[in-house]
């Protein structure tokens, strides 16, 4: 049965108006960007997850033979896939792109819920509502956490997933404690209170990425940081950095049957590519690719590059 769709969120309302007004305005290069987003907006929907409202975004074809989920990461939204979305459509494949609770244009959870297990709760709810049958997952970061708890519970559904930047992290002290406070209060405090994007593009270029990054991408990503709820940064931050969470993921990661392919930035200083090699021993199936000259925001360093990756998972699992 067809779910119920719901109307769009006031963040979506709001972002769109906003666009309109750059599309008006005198500066052509904003403009063309401006006309850009709102054709992508036209295939964005809406519906009530566990009583809260989420975004999505689906294009390519709705028989297409394979469907591809795509999770953002942390404090991300899903406009960070937008060309992995145009390379898989092109070839074919259905993407669906979401909101996390609190994120993007997905209503803010008003219990404060931001746990690793809501999210699995909201992927299910998702999968569920728009009858995809059985699909393929790519996640970034922080949405390997929630694919790999919707896998522990719903493997049938499963074709393949593939991780960026994703990896077994040895925690300590320092980490649990220092480290989760110091990354809250950066993101919160001081980021999230910025007006002008540079330099935020400063911290994330001598921080997380090895290259240079348009423009548009650039304020994709600086949009997200005000879309994000702050507390949902806050409870997040501590639950990654949580020694239950950390030393849990080679478990869960041995506990899945699926074909996982793990992918590390050669340059990534958050979630290095030992750590990623690491993890992918836990896998049954899994495989490594260690992508040279790449920090942590592969999505948008080298988008072409993430999406060639996500095809050949695709092409290669495409009869599991």
């Amino acid at each position: 049965m067809a779910h119920l769709a719901s109307p769009p969120t006031q963040k979506f309302i709001g972002y769109k108006q906003e666009l309109l007004g750059i599309e008006a305005s005198d500066d052509s290069a904003a403009a063309k960007r401006a006309i850009y987003e709102l054709s992508l907006m036209e295939r964005s929907c809406f519906v009530e997850l566990n009583g809260i409202v989420h975004h999505y975004h689906d294009s390519g074809p709705k028989d297409a033979a394979e469907t591809v989920l795509l999770i953002h990461g942390w404090d991300c939204w899903w406009m960070w896939w937008h060309y992995v979305i145009r390379y898989l459509n092109e070839r074919g494949v259905r993407t669906i792109a979401y909101d996390m609770r609190g994120h993007g244009w997905s209503d803010n959870d008003p219990k404060n819920h931001y746990h690793i297990d809501f999210f699995a709760h909201d992927l299910h709810e998702l999968v569920n509502k728009l009858e995809l049958g059985r699909f393929h997952i790519a996640a970034f970061s922080f949405g390997p956490f929630v694919a790999l708890d919707y896998a522990r519970v719903h493997p049938e559904l499963i074709k393949s997933m593939t991780f960026f930047n994703f990896g077994y992290l040895h925690n300590n002290e320092f980490i649990n404690t220092f480290a989760s406070t110091t990354i809250t209060f950066v993101f919160n405090n001081l980021l999230r209170k910025l007006t002008w994007w540079l330099p935020a593009y400063i911290f994330a270029r001598l921080v997380l990425a090895k290259n240079t990054v348009m423009l548009h991408d650039i304020l994709i990503g600086f949009k997200s940081l005000g879309l994000c709820a702050p507390e949902a940064i806050d409870q997040t931050t501590h639950q990654i950095t949580s020694f239950e969470i950390t030393e849990s993921v080679p478990d869960m990661v041995s506990a899945v049957d699926m074909p996982i392919l793990f992918v590390a930035g050669e340059g990534d200083s958050i979630m290095t590519s030992e750590n990623t090699k690491k993890l992918k021993e836990f896998a049954k199936h899994g495989r490594y690719v260690c992508v040279p000259d790449c920090g942590h925001l592969i999505t948008v360093e080298l988008p072409e590059t993430a999406s060639e990756l996500i095809w050949g998972q695709i092409q290669a699992c495409s009869g599991v």
